[in-house]
């Protein structure tokens, strides 16, 4: 099967229910289209997360009637859209139709007669063949696309979430069987990271709980700060190498003014790439 076509590809990252089974077979077989859905899906998520405040301006009737005779859907404008259309030309109500007594009647009936044979070399919306549904609803489909990316962009990509680069589950240590916790590393769009992570289950003690980031050679490590609860967020520190300090490790230290790993792990676990 050849790549699927750009406007059912956009009609999919809306999530319209339109592809066959054969097509969704084919999205999961080819990186080109999968990735042409994910990314016009990104920038539909975009918009909907920011648009919240955005007002629309409301164009003017006679644009829409000009869309509904492009699409020979004429028929179902109602009367003031048609009005629009009709009255695309704006007419001073003042002026007189006196032709018979202005000097430049022949020129203007010139200019008339040539519009008329103009507009009769035009097919009318009656006789213009109706496009089918289908492609309808894919214009209608694009043309929202591009009303979301633009809103998008218009509000600014700063306010986009930040996207989760990777992930860890930690496990328990042989001292705290009942622990489990979790890691996630989020990075915004100025390249900050946010390392999160949770833990439960873990005994009770009088030492705080302190999240480092181990080398996964075990020769270096980087203390994040203190766990306050169950959960919490730490920055990442800029230049670390997370492909080096992968290792995600939350252990128990004492209050004793030393800054070393006491080696009283709780949890640890290597994160995972996505």
């Amino acid at each position: 099967m050849s790549h699927l076509d750009p406007e059912q590809l956009a009609l999919i990252a809306l999530g319209e229910p339109v592809a066959s089974p054969a097509e969704r077979e084919h999205l999961t077989s080819c990186p080109v289209c999968a990735a042409d859905v994910t990314e016009l899906s990104h920038a539909a998520g975009v918009a909907r997360s920011t648009m919240d405040d955005l007002e629309l301006e409301a164009p003017p009737g006679r644009v829409w009637g000009r869309i509904a005779d492009e699409l020979g859907l004429a028929a179902e404008i109602g009367p003031d859209e048609a009005a629009g259309v009709a009255g695309v030309a704006d007419v001073d109500p003042g002026a007189t139709d006196d032709r018979s007594s202005s000097p430049s009647r022949g020129a203007a009936q010139t200019v008339t007669d040539a519009e008329a044979a103009a507009a009769a070399s035009v097919p009318s919306s009656s006789t213009r063949p109706r496009r089918g549904h289908r492609g309808w609803w894919a214009l209608a489909a694009s043309v929202a696309l591009v009303l979301v990316i633009g809103g998008g962009v218009w509000l600014g990509l700063g306010t986009v979430a930040p996207t989760s680069i990777a992930s860890a589950s930690l496990a328990a240590f042989p001292d705290h069987p009942k622990a489990i916790g979790s890691a996630e590393v989020d990075e915004s769009r100025d390249g900050t990271r946010t390392l999160t992570v949770t833990l439960k289950g873990a005994s009770s003690s009088a030492d705080y709980r302190e999240v480092w980031l181990i080398r996964n050679d075990g020769g270096a490590l980087i203390s994040l700060g203190v766990l306050d609860g169950s959960k919490g967020s730490f920055a990442i520190p800029a230049g670390v190498d997370l492909s080096e300090y992968d290792l995600v490790d939350i252990s128990f230290e004492p209050v004793d003014g030393n800054p070393a790993h006491s080696g009283d792990s709780i949890v640890r676990g290597q994160l995972t790439f996505a």
